[in-house]
């Protein structure tokens, strides 16, 4: 018998003892159900579900908070008047694609606020059910604008996990639940932020909980306190007295009954676990982060991969174990150099942070663009522990970047560039030239009868011409200069770096232009079609920030159109007085090709004389006889000659008319033994066969090659010294004179002079003109007399007009 209530005993205490864990266990169920409310209410996610219609049927707290809405407004309304007017069509569709399928969509859309304000978020789309009408959409709505927010939130939640938690105080009361009269500790006092003063009733409670709670609040205590006689256990929110602030707390309670068994007093403690909700919060957050899209890995000090999460191991192509214990340089791809990624380092050192894009290897070898972030985790003594580094693949975002890129700057059609990127260059080109001082200038052309081929041909076959027309003249332009399509036909190229000088830069502008002109008026074939196009051209030249962007156009474009009214398939200068000029100069260009065919030349002789006024022979100097103009000396077109190949021509005539006066003087005794000299140009005298040229020339006039001099002047010296004293030894051992020509304004090295084969050196007339009143100019022709005659050469003086110059 004592055995069976022994067994009896045991029994009933164990029965005690799992009534008590089967309390215990449906105690963690209602905290488990409570924390999913609060987990699902203020999870950093909005949640939502959305009818077959789109129509919202509940939100979370946090969604209505992102659409800037009351939750309980929201409920029937339609989810896609939220979405921005540029990306609703394509939430349409995304809409309709997921009620057709059981898989999560994601898709990434501008949110409008209900403020108006727009948010970039992320839709992650799970059609829950199949049936018909019934259907319904659960929608977690992240706003990815925020991401630095969850980076630190990150940082925050390894910080915790360090163990870094603050320690939240106990506050203890009595209510007295007769009088409703309750009395507080100080600690307390000191989490609600109230005083002595506070009223201490009921009221004065229920001013204390946080409005959203108070309800809640009511409902406990009359169903769990005082119906059932539980224990208070409960979280809730109060609004801080002394500073409004909103805090968490967890009160813990015990009625106390007299001995008619009737409630006499609530006493307990209440606790601030507004850090440990925090805490909570961030961990969840962490939680969510590390299994996010985004690849993630942790590092200790020395960068070896402690962990991945399996969007990390997804980009890499590597599975965790391959990863783990390894150091994370495996994943450079080598397109960037140690150098890179020793400044990476370093950013991370000084700031504790960096971001950027990297090139880093797939398992399988393929290299990808990534944004990799770097942060630093430090210890209390700011010792750095860990590195965390989140991951995303860009390969897709950086192609569509460039695309976006090369669609916002570049045509189209043509790829020229753009209006957009003209103007940003052309307003740096402004800058740079008030820098350096070197002008630019804008050529604004208009394809002639250009909508003449459009309605004939069709515009494919117009657009077709546009292609071949932008490759033309991309080709004519210089490395660095800008050809941009403007609109239409019209195209605009800007020139940079060219001349200080106006005149010389309007020359440069010229040249570039007739060269563009040159390449668009050749033939096209266009689907078979053999075409031809002129275009128009406006000139402006611009320096430093004078004029606007838009005025110089408009003066390119005015340009342009006076071109066309001048009979088009021409440049045209803004400037007038620019245009006048360069007219003038190519009309004096044309003129001067025709002048030799003409017999416009003609060569003037200035008498030399030796001391006792004898004449010794003549320098044949030319003149241009202009049927307008009249009489045009040679400091006005031989220059323009040179930069041609008329100067050949030019100095042949003059070679040969030379040689035929010096024939005619050889039939008169007094004029037989008169010396001419002939002035020599450079390019001519550089020519492979001017000696021959010479000789010809004697042989066919039948003269001395003693009475031909030859004038050269030092600025010959400075390339092919050797070829100048070939061509000149050649010459002169057949009889041809030599007379180094202004001598003392040049090169003049003594070195090249004792080799070269001279007879003459013929003094400047700089020196001449003030040799009297000069001591300097009367030293410098004094030592130049001195020296020629001791290498035995003969002296000329240039412009010599009064006898106190001449003695």
């Amino acid at each position: 018998m004592a055995r069976l209530v022994h067994e009896l005993q045991v029994h009933q205490i164990e029965l005690e003892m799992q009534n008590e864990e089967l309390r215990n266990t449906q105690s963690q169920l209602e905290e488990a159900r409570d924390r999913y409310i609060d987990l699902y209410d203020f999870a950093p996610i909005g949640y939502l579900t959305l009818d077959h219609e789109g129509k919202i049927e509940e939100i979370n707290l946090t969604g209505a908070k992102l659409l800037g809405v009351e939750r309980a407004k929201l409920i029937k309304r339609r989810f896609d008047l939220f979405i921005a007017s540029r990306d609703r069509e394509n939430w349409h569709r995304h809409f309709i694609s997921v009620l057709l399928s059981d898989d999560i969509h994601t898709i990434e859309v501008k949110v409008e606020r209900s403020n108006g304000s727009l948010i970039h978020s992320r839709l992650e789309c799970l059609h829950l059910e199949r049936t018909g009408m019934e259907s319904r959409i659960r929608i977690a709505l992240t706003d990815i604008t925020e991401n630095v927010l969850a980076y630190e939130a990150l940082q925050e939640s390894e910080s915790l996990l360090r163990g870094s938690h603050t320690i939240a105080g106990l506050g203890s009361y009595v209510l007295n639940l007769r009088t409703g009269l309750w009395k507080s500790s100080a600690m307390l006092d000191h989490l609600l932020g109230i005083d002595g003063t506070y009223d201490r009733t009921i009221a004065g409670w229920e001013v204390l909980i946080y409005p959203d709670d108070r309800k809640m609040m009511q409902d406990y205590f009359s169903n769990d306190v005082w119906g059932l006689g539980r224990p208070l256990d409960q979280e809730f929110r109060i609004i801080r007295q002394n500073d409004g602030a909103e805090r968490w707390l967890h009160g813990h309670g015990k009625i106390e009954f007299d001995v008619h068994n009737a409630p006499v007093k609530l006493l307990g403690t209440i606790r601030d676990i507004t850090d440990q909700k925090s805490a909570d919060q961030q961990v969840r957050i962490a939680a969510t982060a590390f299994e996010s899209q985004e690849g993630m890995v942790i590092t200790d000090a020395e960068g070896i991969i402690l962990r991945v999460n399996q969007a990390y191991t997804l980009i890499t192509g590597y599975p965790s174990e391959d990863l783990v214990g390894k150091s994370s340089w495996m994943l450079q791809s080598g397109r960037q150099d140690e150098n890179f990624y020793k400044q990476i380092w370093k950013t991370v050192s000084l700031n504790g942070f960096w971001a950027g894009e990297v090139w880093n290897k797939r398992k399988n070898g393929d290299t990808y663009p990534g944004h990799l972030t770097i942060t630093a985790v430090k210890s209390d003594m700011g010792k750095t522990t860990h590195y965390v580094g989140t991951l995303t693949d860009i390969t897709l975002s950086k192609k569509a970047s460039d695309e976006i890129k090369h669609l916002a700057y570049y045509d189209l059609l043509t790829h020229l560039a753009n209006r957009r990127l003209l103007q940003d260059r052309l307003k740096q080109a402004l800058v740079s030239s008030g820098r350096s001082s070197k002008q630019g200038a804008l050529l604004f052309l208009d394809l002639d009868d250009f909508k003449t081929l459009n309605d004939t041909l069709g515009h494919d076959t117009g657009d077709m011409l546009l292609e071949q027309v932008a490759r033309r003249i991309e080709s004519c332009v210089r490395e660095g200069d800008t050809v941009s399509r403007f609109g239409g036909d019209e195209i605009v190229v800007m020139l940079e770096n060219l001349s200080e000088d106006t005149f010389d830069a309007a020359l440069q502008t010229e040249t570039i232009a007739n060269k563009i002109m040159s390449a668009l008026n050749q033939s096209y074939d266009l689907a078979g079609h053999d075409c031809r196009s002129t275009a128009s051209i406006g000139a402006i030249l611009f320096k430093n920030q004078d004029h606007s962007y838009e005025e110089l156009l408009k003066r390119a474009d005015i340009a342009m159109y006076q071109a066309k009214n001048t009979g088009r398939n021409r440049l045209c200068f803004f400037d007038q007085s620019m245009q006048d000029s360069v007219n003038a100069r190519a009309a004096l260009e044309i003129d001067l090709f025709k002048a030799l065919e003409l017999e416009q030349l003609q060569l003037y002789f200035q008498i030399q004389v030796d001391r006792a006024y004898l004449p010794t022979g003549a320098e044949a100097l030319i003149r241009w006889i202009h049927p307008q103009r009249g009489l045009i000396y040679p400091a006005q077109f031989i220059l323009l000659a040179e930069e041609s190949e008329l100067i050949m021509s030019i100095g042949k005539w003059v070679l040969n008319s030379a040689c035929a006066q010096i024939h005619a003087w050889q039939k008169d005794a007094k004029t037989r033994d008169l010396v001419l000299a002939v002035n020599v140009s450079a390019r001519q005298f550089h020519q492979a066969d001017f000696a021959e040229l010479v000789q010809s020339a004697l042989l066919r006039y039948d003269i001395r090659p003693n009475l031909l001099k030859l004038e050269i002047t030092e600025s010959m010296l400075l390339e092919h010294v050797d070829g100048v004293i070939t061509t000149m030894t050649a010459l002169k051992e057949k009889g041809v004179l030599f007379s180094l020509d202004d001598f003392g304004t040049g090169y003049s090295s003594l070195q090249y002079l004792k080799k070269l084969p001279l007879d003459e050196l013929k003094i400047d007339y700089s020196f001449i003109r003030d040799v009297v009143s000069d001591h300097n100019d009367k030293a410098i022709v004094s030592t130049i007399i001195a020296m020629a005659h001791s290498l035995d050469l003969q002296v000329i003086a240039e412009g010599v007009e009064t006898k106190a110059q001449l003695d």
